[in-house]
């Protein structure tokens, strides 16, 4: 039975939004700024918009830009998803879409990736001009205005992100109609974001977005709707005390004197980053990897419990965790201590990898997303914004970083409802971190805005809007060199709003999870898949009888003799145009078509004369092609 799931309240207000622009009501809206908490539900925005706007004839596709390559099969599985498909009564598919030509292939519409739209925008632009596209804009943080910036940036970051910018304004200026997406809309360098308006800026104040600009309209749905919905799970932090010593950068080798041990907590203002950036690459960060590894085996345990499951068996909704690294060298460390607590199959079965020099990154995410294992995934970056994985129980929050989107994003990897794992009030996010002066401003904030401290805001949030300078930067200390560190205690502290009236609670779901449709990018894959099974085994069984001569590569011949009969290759075939080849290979064979070749030098065989077993030979006629003759 295909599962009811409620659409949140920000989910309502867009399908009226949207349904209302259909009806010409709205008309005047060109733009839809959707400000959504991490976690809240966003990715289903464009799947609303796009089934109401489609069928009312006001676009004829839908074309969704993310910033990585990663959250294309998210995309694509969002329209997919069978319980929205009939509580939306929708069927559109949008496929993942490289940079080559035709990128819908006779679906709704194609979701692909900011880079690709900077390495070919005169293909995404033409798309655009050439039919009314509803343009969905991903984290459009991602998207500085050039020339913008109030603060210095690394110049290769410079460069990507004006790159990214240039390449999709003219896409912003063709589409009929544009929805921006984003769960924390600011930028770490300050820079005015894309696409956007905004008020000019006061005298020593950031300049704010103008949630009355004519055509603009805002939906916003923050972290404390969010939880009175219950969308997403309140927060367990904890908070990890320890010491660092470090040698001092800029001396001669021999020279350097040792400074601390510092404390993290409580410690000097003027020592907090380099006993933070000591205490992540040696001894506390295994101590705080320890405190997140037994903590996600105790929920994994008690889960397998109330199943009735054996000890070490596998499931749905046991819960996972995620181990969010400073960088690539101590992701690596990190993953080998992890696989070090476990035997060695189990150790290579549970724990993956994803970072950007791993050459099957995707693959450990999507594995981790989608199935009961692996249970542990080590990344730096690549995890930490739009991962959709509702199974993350616990995360390691061993990182660096201390701005506010950054901690957010990784903070909502935790937070996702997980229909497999219950009822809502069994379920919470657990975060272990330093215990850094830094992280706890961030947590200060966090429960002010959310309502659930005790003193009163000082400026009410806009919905999930939330604009000006950040009070700290990134950038890790430099010229230190880290010597050792250690953890000293432990003190959990909950994160949950001030009690409200709770509806009924929801039934914890039975039986597995609902099977998601395949996306359409992976079912082109597998056609393309069996078609080229298909021909390699007409081309083996033609061999082995003697239907075919021998030598060179027969599989070659046979793929081009395929690409003759449908007129098409098949990097470019749409979902029906590879089904039907399939399903021709299935009625016939390759080698009563070889005519098909006849004139082509670059697949004709020798032309000189060859016998064969089983009574066929092989003779080049006065013209050089060939020819197969039975005697």
């Amino acid at each position: 039975m295909t599962e009811t799931r409620p659409l949140r309240s920000h989910q309502r207000t867009l399908r009226d939004l949207v349904a209302a622009i259909a009806r010409g009501e709205a008309a005047a809206v060109t733009d839809i700024l959707a400000a959504v908490t991490p976690g809240g539900g966003k990715s289903l925005l464009p799947v609303i918009a796009a089934a109401e706007l489609i069928a009312a004839g006001r676009v004829e596709r839908v074309v969704w830009v993310v910033p990585r390559d990663s959250l294309r099969l998210q995309a694509e599985e969002a329209f997919a998803d069978p319980a929205w498909r009939s509580a939306l009564g929708h069927g559109l598919s949008v496929r993942a879409a490289d940079n080559e030509p035709d990128p819908c292939r006779g679906l709704s519409g194609y979701v692909t990736t900011y880079q690709a739209v900077a390495a070919a925008p005169a293909l995404h632009l033409a798309e655009a001009r050439a039919h009314a596209t509803l343009l969905v804009v991903d984290e459009v943080h991602h998207l500085p205005v050039p020339g913008s910036s109030r603060t210095a940036e690394a110049p290769d970051e410079e460069a990507e992100a004006g790159a990214w910018s240039r390449a999709m304004l003219p896409l912003f200026r063709a589409a009929r109609l544009r929805l921006f997406l984003s769960g924390t809309l600011e930028r770490a360098d300050g820079r005015r974001i894309l696409g956007l308006p905004y008020h000019p800026g006061g005298a020593g104040r950031a300049p704010e977005i103008d949630l009355d600009a004519p055509g603009f309209a805002v939906i916003g749905y923050s972290r404390s709707q969010a939880l009175a919905e219950r969308a997403v799970l309140p927060v367990s932090f904890g908070a990890l005390d320890g010491e660092a010593s470090w040698l001092e950068g800029g001396r001669p080798a021999g020279e350097a004197p040792r400074v601390g041990p510092h404390r993290l907590a409580g410690g000097l203002r003027e020592t907090t980053r380099p006993a933070l950036f000591t205490a992540l690459r040696t001894g506390f960060a295994r101590d705080l990897l320890g405190e997140a590894f037994h903590a996600t085996r105790r929920i994994r345990a008690l889960r397998r419990a109330e199943r009735g499951l054996e000890a070490g068996a596998s499931a749905p909704g046991l819960g996972k965790l995620l181990v969010v690294a400073p960088d690539q060298a101590s992701a690596r460390r990190y993953l080998e201590t992890l696989q070090g607590w476990m035997p060695g199959p189990q150790a290579e079965r549970d724990v993956r990898i994803a970072t950007s020099s791993i050459q099957d990154s995707h693959a450990a995410l999507a594995a981790f997303r989608l199935l009961p294992e692996p249970a542990v995934l080590v990344t730096v970056a690549m995890a930490y914004e739009g991962l959709d994985a509702p199974e993350v129980a616990v995360v390691a929050a061993l990182t660096h970083i201390r701005s506010r989107p950054w901690l957010e994003q990784m903070l909502a990897r935790a937070t996702r409802v997980d229909p497999q794992a219950g009822a809502y009030a069994d379920q919470q996010a657990l975060v272990f971190h330093p215990d850094d002066p830094l992280f706890a401003r961030f947590r200060e904030e966090l429960e002010t805005e959310q309502g659930s401290a005790s003193r009163p805001r000082q400026k009410p949030a806009v919905t999930a809007i939330r604009t000006g300078p950040l009070p700290w930067r990134d950038e890790p200390p430099p010229g230190i060199t880290p010597l050792e560190s250690n953890a000293l205690g432990l003190r959990y502290a909950m994160l949950r709003p001030r009690p409200a009236e709770e509806g009924p609670q929801p039934k914890p779901r039975q039986g597995p999870a609902v099977s998601l449709d395949a996306p359409p990018s992976l079912t082109e894959r597998v056609l393309r898949q069996r078609i080229t099974a298909q021909v390699a085994a007409q081309a083996v069984e033609d061999e082995a009888a003697w239907q075919a001569p021998r030598g060179g590569n027969l599989a070659h011949r046979y793929n081009a003799v395929l690409k003759r009969v449908v007129g098409k290759e098949r990097a470019t075939m749409t979902l029906a145009e590879l089904e039907s080849a399939l399903a021709w290979l299935e009625r016939n064979r390759l080698s009563d078509h070889a005519h098909l070749l006849d004139g082509d030098a670059r697949y004709a065989w020798s032309v000189r004369r060859r016998r064969w077993g089983g009574g066929l030979r092989q003779a080049g006629g006065p013209d050089g092609r060939l020819a197969i003759t039975r005697p």
